[in-house]
């Protein structure tokens, strides 16, 4: 099995060095990471309820900065923007902060309410969408021979 892939973002992102399976691994992981993001902007925790409230201190200054009052990790914006997929391998996609400070602020968050994980709506949307991109990507290329014996009537085998 080949090493895992670390993918390093600094202008441009390269994936003419992964191999199939680590490409299909690397569409999955993003859109893993893109359903985590948006149930995180929609204020929703881990089980698919309403995030736990803010601490008054920080909903007051929140709103007065015109961000709401809800839990959606994006008081400026740079937490989630530096969340992203950063390890690939055949059959793992791992997602984490590219920067220090956003790593911080996430272990932080993450002692209050978890939240860098898959919800069940998460997880069954993550499913079905895997079935998609395997279905049209991998399933094309699948050859399944069949073939029939004239001896034996009836009777298959497959290769």
């Amino acid at each position: 099995m080949p090493p895992s892939v670390r993918l390093y973002v600094k202008k441009q992102l390269r994936l003419d060095r992964l191999n199939c399976d680590q490409r299909l691994m690397y569409e999955i992981g993003t859109l893993g990471v893109e359903t985590v993001k948006k149930r995180i902007a929609a204020a929703v925790g881990p089980t698919d309820a309403p995030a736990k409230p803010l601490c008054k201190l920080y909903a007051i200054t929140k709103t007065k900065a015109g961000k709401g009052n809800r839990r959606n990790l994006s008081f400026t914006g740079n937490m989630m923007r530096a969340f992203t997929l950063r390890t690939v391998s055949d059959n793992s996609a791992k997602a984490s902060f590219s920067t220090m400070k956003e790593r911080i602020k996430g272990w932080n968050n993450q002692k209050i309410e978890e939240w860098a994980v898959f919800s069940p709506r998460n997880a069954a949307a993550i499913v079905k969408d895997a079935q998609n991109i395997v279905n049209q990507r991998l399933l094309p290329h699948l050859l399944v021979q069949r073939i029939f014996s004239e001896h034996s009537a009836g009777s298959q085998s497959l290769f």
